[in-house]
């Protein structure tokens, strides 16, 4: 099982592939088996490099609160460990401010920078009393708060099409220890805005949006694409905060082209 050590704990990593890199990074309640449908395709023509963050997946927890530049430098230990000069980033959600925050401290190692369905604004002050709210309701009963929360990321209408998806998305994260979901939600309530990295990167940087994502709206990836002509923003219609599951050819088709 490839991993490796960081402050103490074990980073787990799946790798597939040749070519140039690209490093994918998934989100909150998630892990590196996000990206298990895409991996085959991109690595026919790419070295594809999933990792599970601190406290996802296979990795274990740090501490207590899990910054998004403590998450950038686990991952860093990773391309690190296998010698990698420059990378894609992708990043889900909570991924993208993990990739936000490792362009920020080591943009010579960024080749190409995709907010997938994220943002590089920081929480709002109501956004950030609604995460210590969560972090109650999690420490109450976590699996109730799962229950609620992944259904709540797909468009109403694709929740009865991907019910089973869905219910195997619960189970995933079910096996998330409490420690790793609270010290996420802390991480990303603590987070400082990123938006200024968008004004003059030293890269490509792409925005993938569902236009009709309840997390990260339409009319918040379009404000940030219009921060600079250095960034792009690709949309895939009718989808909500999972465009992975909700239209995986098209999000697909996306990745291809601008990676």
């Amino acid at each position: 099982m490839p991993e490796v050590s960081f402050k103490g704990i074990k980073i787990h990593y799946e790798e597939q592939g040749s070519g140039s890199a690209i490093v994918l990074l998934h989100g909150f309640l998630e892990s590196s088996t996000m990206w298990k449908n895409m991996v085959p395709s991109l690595a026919k023509s790419h070295r594809v490099i999933c990792i599970d963050l601190p406290g996802h997946g296979r990795s274990e927890c740090i501490g207590y609160v899990h910054t998004m530049e403590e998450m950038a430098e686990a991952v860093r230990e990773v391309i690190r460990a296998l010698k990698l000069r420059r990378v894609g980033l992708v990043g889900h959600s909570m991924g993208g401010y993990v990739a936000l925050a490792f362009a920020e401290s080591y943009p010579d190692e960024v080749r190409d920078l995709v907010l997938y369905q994220s943002t590089a604004r920081a929480d709002t002050d109501e956004k950030k009393k609604d995460r210590l709210r969560a972090i109650e309701l999690i420490k109450a009963n976590a699996k109730s708060f799962i229950r609620q929360a992944i259904p709540a990321l797909f468009r109403p209408v694709n929740r009865k099409r991907h019910r089973e998806v869905i219910q195997q998305l619960k189970e995933e994260a079910f096996n998330i220890p409490l420690q790793g979901i609270i010290a996420a939600i802390d991480g990303m309530r603590l987070r400082q805005s990123r938006e200024v990295l968008l004004k003059f990167p030293p890269y490509p940087v792409h925005i993938v949006a569902g236009d009709k994502d309840p997390r990260i709206t339409i009319e918040e990836s379009r404000a940030l694409a219009g921060i600079s002509e250095f960034v792009h923003l690709h949309v895939i219609k009718g989808c909500g905060h999972m465009s992975y599951i909700e239209a995986p050819e098209e999000t697909l088709k996306i990745f291809k082209r601008i990676l």
